[in-house]
Parts: structure tokens; C-alpha cells; sequence
């Protein structure tokens, strides 16, 4: 069945989606000598920074439909694994690391995290980088992890012309913020997910991240992102022992909001997708399939 509506979220281990995974994900494709697939490392410009990006180069002359891809907070898992199968897929796959992250030139914050991936998406449409990448700006597509699947489900919904959205285990912030009424949640937050995650971020603070998210408004919504998204392909796979429940109440708004391409399916596995990497990068390219001519 290729689409899911609510009630139906499914929970499904990650042998059942994994078998058989597309070719894409576990085969090499036959190599293109004439247009070989490549990767590129670049700067793009943003306001008061910059930020790192990679771009991995699909085989053949193109033009190609194009993947943003954006990781979490603080983006220990990158998803590159994702990135190069659905480059073996035919896709060119556009990462990069957020304004003060990862020694990306600029202060960190979530508000800049989702500016980032507009310049990002922005950048993608620019005509030079269209030649040069040979991608096809009518086909782009964003996914993202964690908190980088609130920022892809923000500049999906934001921006019409974005083809589809895959998110991984998405952090809805503002939900999070709200928790916060319970000094229990903040502290957990503060010293589970805050913390530990200092260390590659500069101009920012424990207290910058706390504040922000316990006033986190409707750009930091999860929720609130789906009425947008809801008229074009959606896909959310939640964790079961990660926060697979923000991804559950995004489903169900999404449904409310009319979702007809709707993907809402619940892995067993822990925020990262550890022990389901072949499962993930399989549903991934699974569903991209729909965007190809």
C-alpha cells in the first residue's frame, strides 16, 4: 500500500521494511564515464555566516531531481548514509552544517537553523548552481532529522514549489517548549538533549537553547507546519524509543488537514534509527520513486 491515512499509524520492525530494500540502497549503480557521479564541498552565503555544504553528485548528465537533507541538533548522525543511496537512486543530495555548527561561520540558533535551510533551498535555484549540478529545479525535494525534520517541515511548508517532505522522527520544539510547564521535562530536556550537544555549536548557550525553546513559537510548530504540507507527498517515520509521538500528532494534523499522500509509519528503534539504517534509507528511497520521470 503506497500511502497511509490516519487512524492508521503502523508500527513495524525494521526486517518487515526492509525487505527487499530498493537496489539503490544495498548495489552500486553501473558507473557513468561520461557524467560520473561526484561530490563537491562549497560555501554558501548567509546573512552574518556561512555554512558548509556537500553536495553528492547523482551519475549522468542530468538534469536530476535534488534532495535537501538536513541532520538534527546537534548533528552527531548526519544521515550520509541516506545521502548516497539516494544519490545511487538518481538523486543529488544537497547537506550542509547550520550557521555555528560544525565550524560553519555564524552564531547558532534554532530561529537561524530555519533560515539556513531556506538559503539552502534558495541556493539550489540559483541558475549557476543549477548548471553545475545539472539539477532539475522543478523536482526538489526536503527531508530531514530530528530537529532538521522541523526545519524541513518549515521550509516545505513555506515554500510551494517544494515537491514532497520526508521527515525522520521530527522534534516538534514548540510541544517541547510547552512541556516545560513541568520542571521535570525541563530538566530532563536540559541535561538529556541540551548538554551533551554543546560542544560543536559556538555563539550560542545551554540558556540560549532553553529560552528559545520554551518560547518557541509557530516556526518552531510541527503541528502547525502539516495544513501546508498536507496537499503534497508526506512522509513521517517516527522511533518508538525516540519521539515517534511528535511524528503521531503531526499525522493525525496532517489528516485533519486533508493529507491524501500521506506515509505515517512507526519503526522500532531508538531516535538515531541505530539498528535500522537499511530499513530507513529503503523507505527513503522508496518513497522518492514517486518523483521520478
Amino acid at each position: 500500500m503506497r500511502y497511509f491515512l490516519f487512524p492508521l499509524f503502523l508500527t513495524l520492525p525494521a526486517a518487515v521494511l526492509a525487505a527487499p530494500p530498493p537496489v539503490a540502497v544495498i548495489a552500486d549503480p553501473p558507473a557513468d564515464r561520461l557524467h560520473p557521479a561526484a561530490m563537491a564541498a562549497f560555501v554558501i552565503p548567509a546573512p552574518d555566516g556561512a555554512l558548509n555544504a556537500v553536495m553528492y553528485r547523482a551519475a549522468g548528465a542530468g538534469p536530476h531531481p535534488t534532495l535537501l537533507l538536513l541532520h538534527g541538533f546537534p548533528g552527531n548522525e548526519q544521515n550520509l548514509d541516506l545521502a548516497q543511496a539516494a544519490r545511487r537512486a538518481g538523486w543529488n543530495v544537497l547537506t550542509f552544517h547550520y550557521r555555528g555548527s560544525w565550524g560553519s561561520p555564524g552564531r547558532f540558533s534554532f530561529a537561524n537553523c530555519l533560515q539556513d535551510g531556506a538559503t539552502a533551498l534558495a541556493y539550489l535555484r540559483q541558475p549557476d548552481v543549477i548548471a553545475r549540478f545539472g539539477i532539475d529545479p522543478s523536482r526538489i525535494a526536503v527531508a530531514g532529522h530530528s530537529m532538521g525534520g522541523m526545519v524541513a517541515a518549515r521550509v516545505g511548508a513555506d515554500d510551494p514549489r517544494v515537491i514532497g517532505t520526508f521527515l525522520i522522527d521530527p522534534a516538534d520544539f514548540a510541544a517541547i517548549g510547552r512541556g516545560f510547564v513541568d520542571p521535570k521535562k525541563r530538566e530532563a530536556f536540559l541535561l538529556g538533549e541540551v548538554r551533551g550537544d554543546m560542544p560543536p555549536l559556538v555563539g550560542t548557550s545551554e540558556e540560549a537553547i532553553m529560552a528559545e525553546t520554551a518560547h518557541a513559537g509557530r516556526s518552531l510548530d510541527l503541528v502547525a507546519a502539516m495544513p501546508a504540507l498536507a496537499g503534497r507527498p508526506l512522509a513521517l517515520i517516527g522511533a518508538t524509543r525516540g519521539i515517534g509521538t511528535m511524528a503521531e500528532a503531526a499525522a493525525r494534523a496532517a489528516r485533519k488537514a486533508g493529507a491524501r499522500h500521506l506515509e505515517a509509519e512507526m519503526v522500532e528503534t531508538d531516535h538515531s534509527f541505530s539498528d535500522a539504517r537499511i530499513a530507513l534509507a529503503g523507505r527513503l528511497v522508496t518513497w522518492l520513486e514517486q518523483f521520478q520521470r
